[in-house]
């Protein structure tokens, strides 16, 4: 048997990614509980408990305000990188050769190992064959909701602190200020996936899935 050192190593990638989710989200919530409750002192508001501050409209609405433009950017890269191209770049489909993501599954050799989806066949199959990108986007409206949802408890909290009055999720989701909540972030997404693709066409990183191989030529395409 590999043991508990060969299932780390396989799963290595995710569990790291995981654990520095964690540790910084633990990090996001004890700074964010100190501004706020800083925040609260200088209106002469009652401070609140960590266990408080997360059921506050703040602490919701810059959790998922973030999370919905990451699931944008996943979603929407899958979606493109299934249909454009990148000429060099290590994250585009090999541009005069056939791409293995293209075949058909409808073709392949139901004898051998293959997902029970492709077993099955009909409407499971035309699900699954594009559930990664149908993933991403359902997790996009969800958080996209749950922003709306603490966004409006934040916005209505500082409308009543000014003397204004509170709103309903959607007329929060008509002001300017969810809009550029949401932009904000979108736009940063798709700046970062527009340098890497741009980026892996000339510069490596030997050993890394994201980069050609250190030698492959500039025009080469693919990983």
């Amino acid at each position: 048997m590999r043991g508990w050192r060969g299932w780390l190593r396989d799963r290595g990638l995710l569990i790291a990614n995981l654990g520095l989710f964690v540790v910084f989200l633990v990090a996001m919530v004890l700074a964010g509980v100190r501004a706020y409750n800083s925040d609260q002192t200088d209106h002469h508001e009652a401070t609140v408990s960590l266990w408080g501050y997360l059921h506050t409209g703040e602490f919701v609405e810059a959790t998922f305000e973030n999370w919905e433009s990451e699931f944008l950017q996943m979603g929407s890269y899958v979606l493109l990188t299934a249909y454009l191209f990148q000429r060099g770049s290590s994250e585009s489909k090999p541009i005069d050769e056939e791409a293995p993501q293209d075949a058909d599954p409808r073709d392949s050799d139901l004898r051998g190992n293959v997902p029970w989806p492709v077993r099955k066949g009909g409407v499971v199959l035309r699900l699954y064959e594009t559930s990664l990108a149908l993933f991403f986007f359902i997790l996009f409206f969800g958080s996209i909701a749950a922003h709306a949802l603490g966004g409006a408890a934040a916005y209505s909290a500082e409308q009543l602190e000014h003397g204004g009055s509170a709103v309903s999720v959607w007329a929060y989701v008509g002001t300017a200020q969810f809009w550029f909540e949401s932009f904000q972030n979108w736009q940063s997404e798709f700046l970062a996936v527009a340098t890497i693709v741009g980026a892996s066409v000339y510069l490596r990183q030997r050993g890394s899935a994201e980069s050609k191989p250190v030698a492959e030529p500039h025009r080469a395409t693919g990983g």
